[in-house]
């Protein structure tokens, strides 16, 4: 590949895609006038918007009339050469894209505006031409379909109701989202998950631009060791014990805290720093929670929540894609939801904007009764790989340790099997009619087949 590209190497681009109109479609994408010499930006300019207006390339002579820029026919051209020329052109644009970020980049930091320039590198050292053709649907559908179902693979959530609805679980590079009102549990139920995840062996952080990195421990060491936070202040070396003889076999995990209005930016270098001093490959990242995130890509005011959570969702997202990770984060339910026992769309914090980029989303209904009974509650509000939306998932929950858990206990089939009857079920009587074989003294008799009625009703004698 080149390095300098002269102006004479530049003029031989134009020429190369006068003389094949399909590889100016096919380098399109990345096609920008500026890059060119000044010498030539008019007639780079000039075949942009006859392209786009007429939707056809302009002829030499026209070029030459309007823009005084001469442009010679090249005759006998191989397949050959228009791959050198794809090749070449792809480095140029990227170099001379490269070079225009970094000048834009320097203005920016004497500015003090920061957080644009990572934007405007990535930006410039990303772009190529479109060389991956996608799925051909035809050949291999098996393989495809595997690779969907192993791309990451369904990680089951430890609830294994939850994991029903979701068709096994959640996936990598998606971005799922738990909301719920001030006070619900939002943050519990994250900690909870990811302790789930970790005793099946993945590593993760958990990142609270809430609650301390203490607080979220000590939390987080009740659900493990089953005690309460008052047992494991009264006993301390009992709960480090617990603590240590579980971190054996469960994977990493570390809590940060970072301050409210951080952004992506970073959240992926404190992720990248861990992963480069521990050597752990990170497997989940725990956000608590999504509406305290800033954008990078747009600066808008923090009172325009609509905005602020379309850009943060879509930044999460792309962020779970990048790291290959499976990601959730938790939002607030407006007002409108206090007294509500159903949750939609509409009860969501700033609108429906981080309701579109989300893959799952789940209400959290619970009450200051429900916790104290030891049961929580899971809203499938929206599912964009399940059949999920609407369903209810009830769980149980200790008040004393904070362990959210499955009340189901039949796991033969990976999904928790069939639900449990309720109590009201179990002592519901099944009883037919029938007539006695004495036809001179028919009788009606009923038939009990439940042992505790016959129970009650012994009593009753």
């Amino acid at each position: 590949m080149l390095k300098e590209y002269s102006v004479e190497v530049q003029k031989l681009f134009l020429e190369m895609m006068l003389q094949d109109a399909s590889s100016y479609v096919r380098v399109q994408n990345i096609y920008n006038p500026e890059n060119f010499d000044r010498s030539l930006r008019p007639a780079a300019e000039f075949i942009m918007t006859h392209c786009n207006d007429h939707k056809t390339m302009p002829d030499r002579t026209q070029i030459a009339a309007t823009t005084g820029i001469k442009l010679q026919e090249i005759p006998e051209l191989s397949d050959g050469h228009f791959d050198w020329f794809l090749e070449e052109f792809e480095g140029f644009t990227r170099r001379q894209e490269l070079e225009r970020a970094i000048l834009k980049s320097a203005d920016l930091l004497e500015k003090g505006e920061y957080e644009p320039v990572e934007k405007l590198i990535k930006d410039a050292v990303q772009i190529s031409l479109t060389k991956d053709l996608g799925t051909d649907f035809w050949a291999n559908p098996k393989e495809t379909l595997n690779r969907y179902f192993n791309k990451g693979g369904q990680v089951s959530t430890g609830w294994p109701q939850m994991d029903r609805i979701l068709y096994g679980g959640f996936s990598r590079g998606e971005l799922n989202i738990f909301a719920g009102g001030s006070g619900s549990g939002k943050s519990l139920v994250m900690m909870n998950l990811a302790l789930n995840w970790l005793q099946q062996g993945l590593s993760g952080v958990y990142i609270t631009l809430e609650l301390s990195e203490e607080l979220c421990t000590l939390r987080t060491a009740a659900m493990l060791t089953d005690m309460s936070t008052k047992d494991i202040r009264r006993d301390m070396d009992s709960a480090e014990l617990k603590v240590r003889m579980a971190g054996k076999k469960a994977g990493s995990y570390r809590i940060k805290s970072l301050p409210a209005q951080s952004n992506v930016n970073d959240i992926r270098s404190f992720i990248k720093e861990y992963e480069i001093q521990t050597g752990t490959k990170i497997d989940f990242v725990m956000i608590d929670y999504l509406d305290l995130i800033m954008p990078v890509t747009v600066k808008v005011n923090p009172n325009d929540q609509f905005i602020k959570d379309k850009y943060s969702a879509e930044e999460l997202r792309n962020l779970a894609i990048e790291l290959n990770v499976l990601l959730v984060t938790a939002s607030q339910l407006n007002r409108s939801a206090v007294e509500e026992i159903e949750f939609d769309h509409s009860h969501i914090a700033g609108g429906i904007s981080k309701i579109n980029t989300a893959d799952f989303v789940f209400g959290i209904f619970t009450s200051r009764a429900m916790r104290e009974r030891g049961k929580y509650q899971m809203q499938c509000m929206k599912s964009r790989s399940s059949q999920g939306v609407g369903n209810k998932v009830d769980l149980d929950y200790n008040i004393e340790t904070m362990r959210i858990s499955d009340p189901s206990i039949d796991d033969s089939n990976g999904y928790g099997g069939p639900p449990k009857p309720s109590m009201l079920d179990t002592i519901k009587t099944r009883s037919y009619v029938k007539s006695d074989s004495d036809e001179d003294a028919p009788k009606i008799t009923a038939e009990v087949n439940s042992n505790k009625l016959k129970q009650l009703l012994g009593q009753i004698k």
